[in-house]
């Protein structure tokens, strides 16, 4: 018989306000918190900042807290997380831009990641890095079209991560996520629908702008290919319109 899940991390039962912005300590931008993150990364600076919010009474006692939060990156998958981020900043310089849209992605992969099975190293390494040929393909082809950032993608993401000393395994996953990432038909792994799916959430404001609620429901039934992916997708909307309706950006 299957465990219903705690009503306090079920969002089936959250409220607009249990997602909420905290300015980071480091450089003042706004870090967006989900009620449950332990912790996210700024998307300005990329500092590691705890949920000052964060109420999990709970975890002290309930032998399933480790499912119900998820665990961040430790050990020598933190190291080499951080090394990546510094390494994806290196590339796109002073694009501050897409260096927010990476780090984005990260989060609402480690968000998705904390629920689905999938490798966390791969996920998080694809995450950072499934952008990074972009800057080669406005140099090399006039474009930041998909296809060309595919094709340019995966020999920074493999040199880089050759460089950090990754594992060959996880280096050739990531690598085939990076030359794939606009075409979800060819991500046939988790780790892969992990990534499209925090790169759809990313992207949902500007994707969504101007349709209707009815369209806007109907594009994230087409779009979103993970359970929690589409959660995510789904709660971020009900956010977004609560805001609309007070009169808050979103």
């Amino acid at each position: 018989m299957a465990v219903e899940r705690c009503p306090g991390q079920d969002m089936r039962f959250w409220r607009p306000d249990d997602i909420y912005e905290v300015p980071c300590p480091k450089c003042g931008a706004s870090v967006e918190f989900w009620k449950n993150d332990p912790q996210r990364t700024c998307p300005g600076c990329g500092n590691s900042m705890p949920n000052p919010k964060i109420q999990l009474g709970c975890a002290k006692w309930c032998p399933h807290a480790a499912e119900c939060i998820g665990a961040m990156a430790s050990g020598e998958d933190a190291s080499l997380r951080d090394r990546l981020i510094q390494a994806m900043k290196r590339v796109f310089g002073d694009d501050e831009g897409r260096v927010r849209h990476a780090l984005q992605v990260l989060d609402h992969a480690e968000r998705i990641l904390a629920e689905e099975e999938s490798d966390p190293l791969v996920v998080r390494a694809a995450a950072i890095l499934h952008d990074i040929g972009i800057r080669a393909a406005e140099e090399k082809h006039g474009s930041s079209a998909g296809r060309y950032q595919q094709i340019e993608g995966p020999p920074i993401a493999r040199r880089i991560l050759i460089e950090l000393g990754a594992p060959e395994d996880a280096i050739e996953r990531v690598c085939d996520i990076v030359a794939h990432h606009h075409e979800v038909d060819r991500l046939r792994s988790s780790e892969g629908l992990i990534v499209w799916d925090a790169d759809h959430i990313a992207n949902l404001p500007a994707a969504l702008a101007g349709k209707s609620e009815e369209k806007q429901r109907a594009y994230v039934e087409a779009i979103f290919r993970t359970r929690t992916g589409k959660a995510l997708a789904l709660m971020r909307l009900r956010w977004a319109a609560a805001a609309h309706a007070a009169g808050r950006p979103s």
